[in-house]
């Protein structure tokens, strides 16, 4: 960061940290003795993606590279903001496995040159309630933060600061409430 940058109050935005994901499966753990939250096998990254050629062959590596593992499927699809979205699934509910297919479309997408376009990763779990709860990746502020919809498409607000409680020594929980924004008709959520 420049000089001028510091004068002017320009920041850099936190470089990703797609490593932080591997973290994943231990607050798994901790979710399903805790909190009775079981992995749906589920997960998704969301980015912007811009249009061309290289957005073309980024969704056939991702493809590619996730068609090895007959356990893995992906389907892709824009939502109704224009956002794309990469919808992982695990047929063996494989937390460990899903992270890792989660992070080879996040390399995938920022070797491509996408980075700036990353959005979030969410990660999908359910009770014996039926309700839902993901566990969104922040890539632009690096940390994550609980997501609760309701059925009637509200935030189980409750549940999602009691999962702030509970994973804040495995994860960086993000601190801004006002950034834990709703990702409502996630694929796999």
């Amino acid at each position: 960061m420049g000089f001028l940058d510091t004068l002017l109050g320009r920041s850099k935005p936190v470089r990703p940290n797609l490593d932080v994901l591997f973290a994943v499966p231990s607050a798994t753990l901790t979710l399903e003795a805790s909190a009775g939250f079981a992995p749906t096998g589920a997960g998704s990254v969301c980015f912007k993606n811009p249009e061309g050629m290289a957005a073309e062959q980024a969704e056939q590596e991702i493809g590619g590279l996730l068609s090895l593992d007959p356990a893995s499927s992906v389907r892709i699809s824009v939502d109704e903001f224009g956002f794309t979205w990469v919808t992982c699934r695990r047929a063996d509910g494989d937390v460990s496995a899903l992270v890792t297919d989660l992070h080879g479309v996040n390399t995938t997408l920022d070797d491509a040159g996408f980075g700036p376009s990353l959005l979030c990763t969410m990660v999908a779990y359910r009770d014996e309630a039926r309700r839902s709860l993901g566990l969104v990746y922040l890539y632009k502020r690096g940390s994550f933060y609980p997501f609760a919809p309701t059925v009637e498409r509200r935030r189980d607000t409750e549940l999602e600061l009691r999962m702030r409680g509970l994973l804040d020594k495995e994860l960086p929980i993000e601190p801004d409430l006002g950034r834990w924004f709703p990702v409502w008709d996630a694929p796999g959520l």
